[in-house]
């Protein structure tokens, strides 16, 4: 069994929040609470990012941020996957013609799951997590390093 098949049973997930309005951040954090029991699929909050499967972008990317994704995104072990949530990781949202956004997180990193909605709801958070998984386990997204 290959490692990204591997993720597919224990994801881990890191959360880094670029800066915005802040709502999708408390929309992720909600989404990991045993409300939603996201360790029904394994899903379970990393203690650092070098121990990160999935790396959940929220927030319109900065020059500034965008420099921090990118190195945070080199520490994460292979295979690494990237999830934007959010119309700010996305595109930029609202903030897209602002002189410091240089726009989504694919900007810096590749993604592999785009999650629209300002915020997107908890449920559609770990729905497109649960989505990522499956397209893991269909061999569809790898997540491998080159």
């Amino acid at each position: 069994m290959d490692n990204a098949k591997l993720v597919r049973y224990s994801p881990w997930v890191v959360h880094f929040n670029t800066g915005a309005c802040n709502g999708c951040d408390i929309e992720v954090l909600a989404s990991i609470n045993p409300l939603y029991d996201p360790e029904r699929f394994g899903i379970k909050l990393a203690p650092s990012i070098r121990h990160g499967d999935i790396l959940i972008v929220t927030g319109a990317v900065t020059k500034k941020s965008g420099e921090r994704l990118k190195r945070l995104y080199e520490q994460m072990p292979c295979p690494k996957l990237v999830v934007a949530v959010g119309a700010c990781a996305i595109d930029g949202g609202v903030f897209a013609n602002s002189y410091s956004v240089i726009g989504g997180a694919d900007k810096v990193v590749p993604v592999n799951m785009y999650i629209p909605g300002c915020p997107p709801r908890p449920e559609a958070i770990l729905d497109g997590i649960v989505k990522l998984l499956k397209l893991i386990e269909k061999g569809e997204a790898s997540g491998e390093c080159k």
